[in-house]
């Protein structure tokens, strides 16, 4: 499941962040009784239940957008660009928490804002979505959590009574969200290979999917950053359905631009959360960046598989040696993941794009490869007599034994007598041991140690 998005929203001076800040546990939004303080998004990261979700102020929806009694007083000239970033967050959430105010009961900017809010929802088989969440903040005592229930004239379902500065309420309200995002997850899963095709902007990834899907799916322009969304495309490759997802350039954090970007850049990593298998395209014209190893380093935190994709193949003056000192400088930039394959191709001219998909299935099958309980322990004993574990303050690790507990990606438990006397080198080395007899082609291997008396 990827971590799921939400969308405070509401009209000014209602309490987002305030509420915000007692979700985020932490005052991480300015809280101000002047209407518009808040002008930009913040992000926070929360669990509730076990569920670990991200949050997102916003700035209030201004339904006057600039007219002449604006309610954002403190960011009228900015009133049009808060309503667009606020409407953005709606696009991208898997839930929207509309904050209203229960002393001022149901405003006229209220019912503007649900309106709005309801034209924002994408309809999927008749299911509303991102699920909307009525939270009418500021009832802080009983008279104005019983007027709260005005509120259902709203039209938005049930709405939860709550005390942004005090906390009351704010359990039923986060149990409801957690509901959706179960709910959802059903609804959105399928067994289609998903495969992401990422990198730095204008590498080539649009250019990439419209060759493998046949047609042109995505706008291609010389021009970074013309991919703003993850797009979902749908194919069948020799009986194998596969959803590719083309997603938008990720340039280096100071150089994001506030707004569209930022969240193209959110979308481009949700996709890598829930892919099987990522296609990292790097540029041949140029070398290895430390983006590309950032971009690879965050595929590897997610536990995804890999292929590394050379495009503009077709621009490089080669001889014999060339394709050989490229590999050499990849696997030198992203030696943390040295087993992943290399392809050199040209999504321009279309040099070597048919073993494109072929490899990133035989990827995916490695990735939900299973290894022998006997293999994998005749595997770990000839280990460490060939290298012994070094010593650390006088004991010595010791491996009685080892099963792989899942796939995708491969998983094993190392029963220990102490997981602290685990080098990370020693379990390296392990790692290199069980790769020359599987190799687990563009795909991570996860120790697990237990101790074991």
């Amino acid at each position: 499941m990827t971590t799921p998005i939400v969308a405070i929203v509401g009209r000014p001076n209602v309490g987002k962040s305030t509420l915000f800040n007692r979700l985020a546990g932490k005052p991480l939004a300015i809280v101000d009784d002047t209407p518009g303080t808040t002008r930009d998004r913040l992000f926070s990261e929360t669990i509730w239940n076990g569920v670990r979700f991200q949050i997102i102020d916003t700035g209030g929806i201004d339904p006057s957008e600039g007219g002449k009694d604006p309610l954002s007083v403190g960011s009228a000239d900015y009133i049009s660009q808060i309503r667009a970033q606020a409407l953005l967050a709606v696009e991208e959430a898997d839930a929207v928490v509309f904050v209203t105010d229960a002393a001022s009961g149901i405003t006229p900017a209220d019912q503007e804002v649900a309106d709005l809010l309801r034209r924002y929802q994408k309809n999927l088989e008749g299911v509303h979505y991102p699920p909307i969440h009525l939270a009418v903040n500021k009832a802080d005592n009983e008279t104005l959590r019983a007027a709260a229930m005005e509120f259902y004239a709203l039209g938005l379902g049930t709405p939860f009574p709550i005390s942004a500065v005090h906390g009351t309420g704010t359990g039923d309200l986060l149990d409801s969200l957690v509901s959706s995002f179960i709910v959802n997850e059903e609804q959105e899963e399928d067994q289609s290979v998903k495969i992401a095709i990422v990198g730095k902007p204008n590498v080539g990834k649009s250019s990439l999917l419209n060759k493998l899907a046949g047609e042109e799916r995505a706008i291609v322009s010389p021009i970074a950053g013309t991919t703003r969304d993850a797009i979902d495309s749908p194919i069948t490759y020799e009986g194998a359905p596969i959803t590719l997802i083309d997603t938008a350039g990720i340039r280096r954090k100071g150089k994001i631009d506030r707004g569209v970007e930022k969240y193209s850049v959110i979308r481009s990593m949700r996709a890598i959360e829930r892919c099987d298998v990522a296609l990292l395209l790097v540029d041949a014209t140029q070398d290895i960046s430390a983006q590309d190893t950032h971009i690879a380093g965050y595929i590897l935190e997610q536990w995804k598989s890999t292929v590394v994709i050379v495009n503009k193949w077709d621009l490089v003056e080669k001889d014999t040696f060339t394709m050989e000192e490229y590999t050499r400088q990849i696997r030198q930039a992203l030696n943390f993941v040295d087993y992943v394959p290399v392809l050199f191709i040209s999504a321009l001219t279309g040099q070597r794009v048919n073993k494109v998909l072929p490899l990133a299935l035989q990827v995916q099958e490695e990735r939900m490869a299973r290894v022998g309980t006997g293999a994998l322990n005749r595997i770990l004993m000839k280990s460490q007599d060939l290298h012994s574990p070094s010593s650390k303050t006088g004991r010595q690790l010791r491996i009685y034994y080892g099963t792989q507990v899942r796939s995708d990606p491969p998983t094993f438990m190392l029963y220990v007598n102490d997981p602290q006397l685990m080098h990370f080198t020693y379990q390296r080395f392990l790692e290199n041991q069980l790769r020359a007899v599987y190799p687990f082609s563009g795909t991570p291997i996860r120790f697990v140690l237990k101790k074991r008396s």
